[in-house]
C-alpha cells in the first residue's frame, strides 16, 4: 500500500526538484510497478521500445552503483535506482516480430505488418545516428516513469553523471547496451533543492514561426 499522497500531473510538474538526498524509505512494490508500468506504455519511434530498464535495489548493489556515478550518495541513499538502457540490438533480436505479433492483437492490417518488416529493419541499419535515435525513445520511458513516481507522492533524482562503462561492469549489461540515465525514486531528507525558475515562455515558445513569441495568458 502507497506510503504517499498522491498529486494531480499539474502539481507534480509544479513542485518537482531534483532530489539532493534520499531517507532511505522504502517503495512499496505495488507502487514501484505502477511506475514502471507506465514508463512500459510511454510512446516510441515504430513502437519498437527499445528501452531496457535495470531496478537496483540491494543496498550492496546500490553501494557498487554509487562508485560508478562518481560517488553521488543520493545513487547509495534512494531504496530504488532505475537505471535505463538503450539496445542497440534489440530490433535485430526478436522486438520486431513481437512488436508485429502485439500489433495484429491491436488491429495492425497484414499490409501494414510486411511493410513494416521490410522498412524499419532499412531505417534502424542505415540510420546515421542510431544510439541518438534509441536515447530519445528511452527518455521518453524514463521521463514518464519520473512523473509517475512524484504523482504517487514520491521524490526523484534523474542523473546523467556516471561513468558507463563502470555501470555496465556493475549491472553486468551486454554489449548492445548503452547507459542513458538513471533515476533515484524515494523520499526527500532535509531540504528541497532551491527552485531555479524556467525561462519564460515568451524566451522559447514561437508562435507559428521562429522571432514571433508565443503568448501566455489573457
Amino acid at each position: 500500500m502507497s506510503q504517499t499522497t498522491e498529486k494531480n500531473f499539474f502539481q507534480a510538474v509544479a513542485q518537482r526538484r531534483a532530489t539532493p538526498s534520499f531517507d532511505g524509505t522504502q517503495v512499496p512494490e505495488g507502487d514501484l510497478q505502477r511506475i514502471l508500468d507506465a514508463g512500459l506504455h510511454a510512446p516510441s519511434g515504430y513502437n519498437m521500445q527499445p528501452w531496457r530498464f535495470v531496478v537496483v535495489r540491494h543496498p550492496e548493489q546500490r553501494r557498487k552503483l554509487r562508485a560508478a556515478a562518481f560517488n553521488q550518495a543520493k545513487v547509495e541513499e534512494a531504496p530504488v535506482v532505475i537505471v535505463a538502457c538503450a539496445d542497440a540490438d534489440g530490433w535485430r533480436n526478436g522486438d520486431l516480430e513481437e512488436m508485429l505479433r502485439l500489433g495484429r492483437e491491436g488491429g495492425m492490417t497484414e499490409n501494414y505488418a510486411e511493410q513494416a518488416r521490410q522498412n524499419i529493419p532499412n531505417y534502424l541499419s542505415e540510420h546515421p545516428n542510431l544510439i541518438a535515435w534509441l536515447e530519445r525513445h528511452v527518455m521518453l520511458a524514463f521521463t514518464t516513469m519520473m512523473w509517475a513516481a512524484e504523482v504517487l507522492g514520491y521524490d526523484t533524482a534523474p542523473m546523467e553523471g556516471f561513468e558507463e562503462k563502470k555501470v555496465i561492469e556493475v549491472l553486468k549489461l551486454p554489449l548492445s547496451y548503452h547507459v542513458v540515465a538513471l533515476l533515484g525514486i524515494g523520499k526527500l531528507r532535509g531540504h528541497d533543492k532551491f527552485n531555479g525558475g524556467r525561462f519564460n515562455g515568451s524566451r522559447v515558445v514561437f508562435d507559428g514561426e521562429y522571432g514571433k513569441p508565443f503568448h501566455f495568458g489573457s
